[in-house]
């Protein structure tokens, strides 16, 4: 385990599987075209001890837009329902093995919490590796589970929220709003760089979600977030992110900030960028489903029709 990486090898996590200090997290999350249930699946096999971060759960309940980053009392309350503390070293997994578990990453980092890492190609590299899974779920798991989503729920209907055990200390230069991104058209300060596949940036391809344009915001570039990693799925050695980056014509020794449909894989590319040293990447939370669906004379767009 090191502190300038952003990954953890399965075989590391084994070792350490159930010291007390080192806490699991299940972040499993698929696309709604999925038709995949994370929360049923994660009681059906998961890492031993593992407990599940619903990342539809824990978020911001004031907008209609996908899992928003939920308010800093909120997430200090729901890691704390989560029975994680901050001297604790918190080891996020997702079902793919680069997908969502980044998102959750990025969310413990934004609030200050850097003893943070992805289990490097996730549950499928935990299987391979022929490592034991947990098919039984204890009440304890669940509970904990069902109290870290309605802690939430009653912290934005205006309660207080009670044992609140884990302190955080906001990031906001790696948590970029839609007011950021769009005074960064004009300054230029930092490259855009988009997850999405090609076909979605082009606007050639749908996106997902239904009554969403695809395209991109002006000048943006993209790289794809498979570029992250091999088929494992692993995360790749530094000089191959440098160049997946380098190839897409954007410049390293430049400030970057990522994006993507709505704010979960733009994470991948934030978890690789740190891998090659830009440890401070900030994520687009809103990312295209929040940019799109404003008025276009205000918030312009690229898509397919040129527009």
């Amino acid at each position: 385990m090191a502190q300038d990486d952003s990954v953890v090898s399965a075989q590391w996590l084994h070792e350490h599987l159930g010291q007390p200090d080192v806490k699991v997290l299940d972040a499993s999350w698929y696309m709604p075209v999925e038709k995949r249930d994370p929360w049923q699946e994660y009681q059906v096999a998961h890492i031993p001890g593992a407990l599940f971060f619903d990342i539809d759960g824990i978020v911001d309940l004031t907008t209609d837009l996908p899992h928003m980053l939920p308010s800093q009392e909120a997430f200090a309350a729901a890691v704390s329902a989560l029975d994680i503390k901050n001297h604790d070293k918190v080891i996020v997994y997702d079902g793919k093995g680069f997908f969502s578990a980044p998102r959750v990453w990025w969310m413990f980092r934004v609030y200050g919490h850097n003893k943070i890492w992805v289990l490097d190609g996730g549950l499928p590299q935990w299987r391979t590796s022929g490592f034991v899974l947990e098919s039984s779920t204890p009440g304890d798991a669940v509970q904990k589970t069902k109290a870290a989503n309605s802690v939430v729920e009653r912290i934005y209907n205006g309660q207080l929220a009670s044992d609140v055990t884990f302190q955080t200390e906001f990031q906001p230069h790696i948590f970029w709003t839609l007011e950021k991104v769009k005074h960064n058209m004009d300054a230029q300060s930092h490259q855009v760089v988009d997850a999405r596949s090609k076909g979605r940036f082009d606007g050639v391809a749908p996106e997902p979600r239904e009554g969403v344009r695809s395209g991109h915001i002006p000048g943006t570039k993209c790289v794809p977030f498979p570029e992250m990693f091999d088929d494992a799925p692993m995360l790749l050695p530094a000089d191959e992110i440098r160049k997946k980056f380098e190839q897409a014509g954007i410049s390293l020794d430049r400030p970057i900030v990522v994006t993507c449909g709505s704010g979960v894989t733009a994470c991948i590319l934030a978890l690789g960028l740190y891998r090659i040293g830009k440890q401070d990447i900030p994520v687009y939370d809103g990312s295209w489903t929040e940019w799109e669906a404003l008025p276009d004379h205000d918030y312009p767009k690229v898509t397919s029709n040129g527009s």
